[in-house]
């Protein structure tokens, strides 16, 4: 996947349509300072965007694989396209992760919005708390998240009890 590319073309279609997003995943950790292998391209996206969204995407060639409420994910033939798997947050969310995210360089040097740290972690930790077994993986990236200056591991404790899952043994690492 050309990363700089097609997030170039998702983004532009977006901001033409004034719908709030920002990239999540392994591209976001990277621009954040942890390189790692990632196959495909998150973003979070406002709620509002998602049928122009999908329907977007589908005229681009893009196949849809799953499409739930918050979340549908999508595959290209083309590896150039590759794979992009969004998120969906709803007003409040959307408010309260926008208003906090930061500019940062993406890409082939392509501006890109990234939720703050404890954003990252909070989906992290849901998608945990949804599919356990990405827990390995996920627990490195919030390890890496926590080291990052200025983080509060008092908020992304309070995202790991909401869903029930434990802290501690993180947190005596980090």
């Amino acid at each position: 996947m050309d990363f700089g590319i097609v997030l170039g073309v998702v983004s532009d279609f977006l901001e033409e349509r004034g719908h709030r997003h920002a990239v999540i995943g392994g591209v976001a950790l990277a621009a954040y300072g942890l390189p790692r292998t990632t196959l495909d391209l998150d973003l979070i996206v406002e709620s509002s965007a998602q049928d122009e969204l999908i329907s977007f995407l589908e005229s681009r060639g893009y196949k849809t694989v799953n499409r739930l409420r918050g979340y549908s994910n999508h595959s290209h033939p083309d590896p150039l396209w590759g794979n992009i798997d969004f998120v969906y947050v709803g007003p409040e969310t959307s408010q309260d992760l926008f208003s906090a995210s930061r500019i940062a360089e993406g890409p082939r040097g392509l501006p890109i919005r990234l939720p703050k740290p404890e954003h990252l972690a909070a989906l992290k930790v849901v998608a945990m708390k949804n599919d356990p077994g990405r827990a390995f993986q996920d627990m490195a990236d919030i390890r890496f998240l926590l080291t990052l200056p200025g983080v509060d591991r008092y908020e992304i404790k309070d995202y790991f009890d909401r869903q029930g899952l434990r802290f501690d043994d993180l947190e005596k690492d980090a």
